[in-house]
Parts: C-alpha cells; sequence; structure tokens
C-alpha cells in the first residue's frame, strides 16, 4: 500500500509546506497532495484574507523540489479553469517530473469562492453536465497522439494537440467525490482513479467504502469497464491518540467509522481497507514535521 499526505496550504506559510514536503521526500512516503481554494474553506469575511496557495502552481512547484514524490491535488475544482488549459497544465507538470502527476479533478462547490473571483457558479446540475463533459474530453486529449476535435454543450476545441503530454503512461484521472448517480458514472466512464474523501462528512468506515465501491461496479458494468482498471485511494483524515475527548469530538463531526486511536488501532483500521482492495491512503489532518515522523514510524512502517 502507499501512502500519502494531503499537506495543508491555507493560513500557513511556504516555508512551513517546504518543511512538511522535504520531510516527506527524506523519508518513507509515495506521495504528497495539496487542495484547490482561492479562499480558505469555511473562512468568514475578515478571514479571506489568509493564506490560500494556489493549487496547480503550488504542486508545480514541489514538483521541481522533489524526485520520488508522486504529486497531485485533492482535488481540483473543474469551475475555476477551462478543462483543455488543465490538460495542458497537466501535460508539462507531468513531463516536467517524469510522469509524477495525477490529474485530480471535481465538478466544484464553494459558492464564495466564486463570487469572490467573478466566476459563474452554476447550478448543482450544471456543475454535474459540466464535469462529465470536462472529463470525457480530458480523456481524449491525454490518451490522443492526433490532434483533438471536441464540441459539446460547454466546451470546444478545434484540432488541439496535447504538446507536452504525458511523460510515458497516460496521465491518471481521478474523478473526485463518490456520488452514485453522475459522478460514479463519471469515474466509470473517464477516470482512472477512485477517492473517497473522509472530510465529506460520511465517515470512514469499511462498509461505506464497499457500498461506493459497488455502485462504481454496477456503472463500469453499464460502460464496458473493467472495474479493476480503476485505482482505489482513501483521502483519511487520521488522529493518532488516545485522548478518548478527542476521538469522540472527531467522530461526531466527522462521521462512523472516522479512523481516530491508539496506534495499533489506526494499524488495523488501514490493514482492513487494505485487505478490501485500497491502493493508496492520503492522510488529512497530519500537520508539520514532527507528526508526519510519528506517521511514518508508527504507521507507515506496519506495512513495508
Amino acid at each position: 500500500m502507499d501512502f500519502g499526505v494531503q499537506v495543508n496550504v491555507y493560513r500557513t506559510s511556504w516555508e512551513d509546506i517546504r518543511a512538511s514536503v522535504e520531510t516527506m521526500e527524506a523519508g518513507d512516503w509515495d506521495s504528497v497532495w495539496f487542495a484547490d481554494h482561492f479562499i480558505p474553506p469555511g473562512a468568514n469575511r475578515e478571514q479571506e484574507a489568509m493564506t490560500a496557495f494556489e493549487g496547480l502552481a503550488a504542486i508545480a512547484v514541489v514538483g521541481g523540489m522533489t524526485k520520488k514524490l508522486r504529486l497531485g491535488n485533492l482535488v481540483l475544482g473543474n469551475t475555476y479553469r477551462n478543462p483543455a488549459l488543465v490538460a495542458k497544465i497537466a501535460g508539462t507538470i507531468d513531463t516536467a517530473t517524469e510522469g509524477r502527476f495525477t490529474l485530480a479533478i471535481g465538478a466544484g462547490w464553494y459558492k464564495r469562492e466564486h463570487e469572490a473571483y467573478g466566476w459563474t457558479f452554476p447550478s448543482m446540475k450544471e456543475r454535474q453536465d459540466r464535469f462529465e463533459e470536462a472529463c470525457e474530453l480530458l480523456r481524449l486529449l491525454i490518451r490522443s497522439d492526433e490532434p483533438v476535435d471536441f464540441h459539446g454543450t460547454y466546451y470546444d476545441i478545434d484540432s488541439a494537440r496535447l504538446s507536452p503530454g504525458s511523460y510515458d503512461k497516460p496521465i491518471p484521472i481521478m474523478v473526485g467525490g463518490t456520488g452514485p448517480k453522475r459522478t460514479l458514472r463519471t469515474l466509470a466512464r473517464y477516470g482512472d482513479v477512485m477517492n473517497l474523501d473522509g472530510w465529506a462528512g460520511r465517515g470512514m468506515a469499511l462498509d461505506y467504502y464497499k457500498y461506493k465501491a459497488g455502485i462504481l461496479e454496477k456503472h463500469c458494468e453499464d460502460a464496458g469497464r473493467d472495474p479493476a482498471e480503476i485505482r482505489r485511494t482513501l483521502l483519511m483524515p487520521c488522529y493518532l491518540t488516545e485522548d478518548k475527548n478527542l476521538i469522540e469530538r472527531v467522530v461526531k463531526g466527522l462521521g462512523p467509522g472516522t479512523v481516530a486511536g491508539p496506534r495499533q488501532y489506526i494499524v488495523d483500521r488501514i490493514g482492513e481497507f487494505q485487505d478490501a482492495g485500497i491502493a493508496e491512503i492520503m492522510f488529512g489532518g497530519v500537520g508539520g514535521i514532527e507528526r508526519l515522523k510519528q506517521y511514518e514510524e508508527e504507521i507507515i512502517s506496519a506495512f513495508r
């Protein structure tokens, strides 16, 4: 199993981000991930001035700082950028980092940042429609050696070629979200990586993952796709602690199955997911050099 961290890029300094990345690069970690918001989620109007590093630029800089860590965003918002531009940026990052980039993207949800930056915030249905069309366009561009024509409802390209494109293998597309009707269908049709997000308020119960995986497999059957082609990953808020009050608070806040407890409990929970076919866990809520080293020594070492 691979292990990564969603390193915080809000209300922080670049020096702290750099220190975390350097610690991971020197350690036994496999990947680093940044979020993608232009205002820290949950900020009130006074807090909107707090730091929020732009996701793609930040991950590109980190690509130049590292040699082994795989890179990506959890996840890019489709409504922020034209998908053909996203493909172009992805090809540049993947080529420069010798195949270490994952293009992870979702439909977009944070209304306030759209208002702040003057972007249209469509209805949920339109955002899902745009997202599915964007994923189709991205897959065509990434996997074609020839110029691509695409004329959709929302996006059009005319003989566009992705150059530079993927470094060697096609850049994997992670479809963010696990909505049963639309998002998992989009993943089955156009994606390469599934990610269950433990910050979404539904918890991190094994049965919940299996339920979502079953829906994905049905969509794959409908799409004529082998579900084994889709890599399974988790964004896992994780609290290594014996503080019962803290455990109770985070489980109440994040949902049933939230991974919070002493070392052996966490190792056992991760082992269950590994047995269920999860290929990678991206920890969330793990901040600072000392905590990164602690998780490496106490958790990751159990799986090496």
